[in-house]
């Protein structure tokens, strides 16, 4: 059933002149708030998207603020949230590596790559989200005409980003991980902020589908998933968007 997008990607990427080149961002926040729980990135958010690239001929450079091994949420690493591509994950010893070895945020640059992709957890909601180094680089890449993509919490990220004084999402159409997502795990209490209502506030035509299925919206060169279901989806979205791009 996936085959014919992948084969579709994998010939666009194989035939360009050069590799496209993507950038993912992890979080390295491992605190839940004040629960005395542990949380991180979700790993169907990273592994779905890295496999879905590297399938697609993709070059992959992994970042996060701290570098080095970024912090798994628990939850996320359980039999009821496995899939064919953790699974696939879990037995590559390659992935595995460059998940150990990220790249510190402060040496990468939009320059270098072609797009950017944010997995989410709820760690980005704290650190990414804060991080003038992430704001900036954000920034950089759709000043540069670069595609951003972001899934599940990640797109609370974008709160503090701007385009021309003005919150990237204004006006575009959006989705993210939605309250009623964030009721269910219980987290509403305990997370910095709501990203249903922050990207609502910040002016972004919030869109999305019935809890826990998959959904991926694109607007331009914004890119971004509902929740961990999503993160397939928007990775293809992040290609398809790559390729309309650069067939211009």
């Amino acid at each position: 059933m996936d085959r014919p997008v992948q084969s579709a990607a994998t010939s666009f990427f194989h035939h360009a002149s050069t590799t496209m080149k993507i950038l993912m961002v992890l979080t390295s926040h491992d605190q839940l708030g004040n629960t005395g729980k542990k949380t991180g990135f979700w790993l169907e958010e990273f592994a779905a998207p890295y496999f879905t690239f590297l399938d697609a001929g993709v070059s992959i450079t992994v970042s996060s603020p701290k570098g080095g091994q970024p912090p798994l949420d628990p939850k996320s690493d359980t039999p009821e949230g496995k899939t064919e591509l953790t699974e696939r994950f879990k037995n590559d010893p390659a992935a595995q590596k460059v998940l150990a070895n990220t790249v510190k945020l402060s040496a990468v640059k939009a320059d270098d790559y072609d797009a950017v992709f944010y997995p989410g957890g709820h760690g980005p909601m704290w650190d990414l989200a804060e991080d003038p180094l992430s704001i900036a680089l954000l920034e950089n890449f759709y000043n540069a005409g670069k595609p951003v993509a972001l899934v599940c919490h990640a797109p609370g990220v974008l709160r503090h980003v701007k385009v021309n004084g003005e919150p990237l999402v204004k006006g575009k159409r959006v989705t993210g991980f939605t309250n009623s997502e964030e009721e269910a795990v219980q987290l509403t209490k305990v997370v910095p902020f709501l990203v249903e209502d922050e990207l609502k506030r910040l002016g972004g035509l919030f869109e999305k589908v019935d809890d826990w299925q998959s959904f991926s919206i694109v607007d331009g060169r914004l890119v971004t998933g509902q929740n961990p279901a999503s993160s397939t989806a928007g990775a293809r979205d992040l290609l398809k968007v790559l390729d309309q791009l650069h067939a211009k």
